[in-house]
């Protein structure tokens, strides 16, 4: 008997008992839904993190200055000699100096707008774009003066999106609108959109700080990255002579580390998933057995015929196989149901463009491990039919 006869039977058999094969095949269309949503969840928030991470420029280097085990105080000239130092391995530097300041526009107070002094090159760094006017400039920075540039929802909610020129009050003084930022985020209260620049100068006079502690750097591209962390950690380190008086971070590096952890907590997630495919396994083995007990008497005929315990056996095992097959088929177009559902939960309830998107490694291996465990689970029951004596099967009641 060849294959092709084997399934053939195997799909007669199965579709006699409709209900049955269906009830069997459960924990596998479970199973394999499961890994195919748990895995497909992972791969959208890797995807979303990275895009989230692309956002903060995946070339960035974070720099916080502490001080200490050192006397020393290190400016903001020495963190620019750096980058003129490395100009293959580096490309810009900004001082970043965040602000507790009250920002007024009229009578209104702006109570979740962000306050934050930068240097010139900041906007280049974060990839930010102007839809009005300019950023910070140098002249700025140097003669403090009070300038500003306003993010969308700043320029949209006081302004209706004519902020050029307009004047809002940080901490009671005057500053001069001279550009305005594209949409970054959604352009709400809590967004990244309610943000103020102003020069890092005024900002750390604005907040009584003697020395900037926060720098960000941007490597040259994503492949020097490693390499101009080091350059920046040894410059600190041939300054301050203690490793302690500072930390860098690269933004590539804390990437790949979130990256790392949530694939051990997906891979974790979905073997757990897998354990309904081995509880289908056991019923698919379970009413494999029932099935050879139903048709004793078939397999004695077929052995008096002619039929060889390979042929039995190979029957059998073809037939679990086709039904956990027909499980993970069916399992996978409810995995993409659930996946379909699950983007349309996360967008409605946490307003946050994350797809669950299912891989093709994810789908090819859910489907490979269901057939394996039809084949696995199978086995035993299709050798029990095959080792049937034809005499007993004959008088088999």
């Amino acid at each position: 008997m060849n294959l092709w006869q084997c399934f053939r039977l195997a799909v007669k058999a199965i579709w006699s008992s409709k209900v049955r094969s269906l009830l069997t095949m459960l924990g596998i269309i479970i199973g394999v839904s499961a890994v195919i949503t748990i895995v497909g969840l992972g791969n959208g928030m890797e995807i979303y993190m990275t895009d989230q991470f692309a956002s903060m420029g995946t070339t960035t280097l974070t720099v916080s200055i502490s001080g200490r085990g050192s006397s020393r105080s290190i400016s903001d000239e020495d963190m620019y000699q750096i980058v003129s130092d490395n100009p293959d391995l580096l490309d810009s530097v900004t001082p970043v100096v965040d602000v507790a300041a009250s920002v007024k526009v009229g009578r209104d107070t702006l109570n979740y707008t962000s306050v934050t002094g930068v240097g010139e090159d900041y906007l280049s760094i974060k990839d930010y774009a102007l839809s009005q006017g300019r950023g910070i400039e140098y002249v700025d920075i140097l003669r403090r003066q009070k300038v500003c540039v306003v993010g969308n929802y700043v320029a949209q909610e006081y302004f209706d999106g004519n902020a050029l020129g307009q004047t809002l009050k940080i901490s009671g003084n005057p500053y001069t609108i001279v550009g305005v930022l594209d949409e970054i985020a959604d352009s709400t209260e809590y967004s990244t959109d309610n943000l103020v620049v102003i020069p890092y100068t005024n900002a750390a006079k604005m907040s009584f700080m003697g020395n900037i502690s926060s720098y960000t750097f941007n490597a040259v591209s994503d492949s020097t990255v490693t390499a101009a962390k080091a350059a920046v950690e040894s410059a600190l380190y041939d300054f301050y002579q203690d490793d302690s008086a500072y930390t860098v971070i690269a933004m590539s590096e804390l990437l790949d580390m979130m990256t790392q952890m949530l694939n051990i907590m997906i891979t974790i997630l979905a073997a757990i998933a897998a354990i309904s495919l081995v509880v289908g396994g056991i019923g698919i083995m379970n009413i494999m057995l029932v099935s050879v007990s139903e048709r004793t008497r078939e397999i004695g005929i077929r052995k008096s015929l002619g039929a060889r315990k390979r042929d039995i056996l190979l029957q059998f095992v073809i037939e679990a196989a086709t039904t956990s097959a027909i499980g993970g088929i069916l399992g996978i177009g409810m995995g993409y149901v659930f996946s379909s559902a699950a983007t349309a939960l996360i967008v409605a309830l946490l307003q946050e463009s994350l797809a669950v998107t299912p891989t093709a490694g994810s789908v090819a291996m859910a489907f490979g491990i269901s057939v394996a465990i039809g084949v696995l689970f199978g086995y035993l029951p299709a050798r029990k039919a095959a080792r049937l004596n034809p005499i007993d099967a004959l008088h088999y009641d």
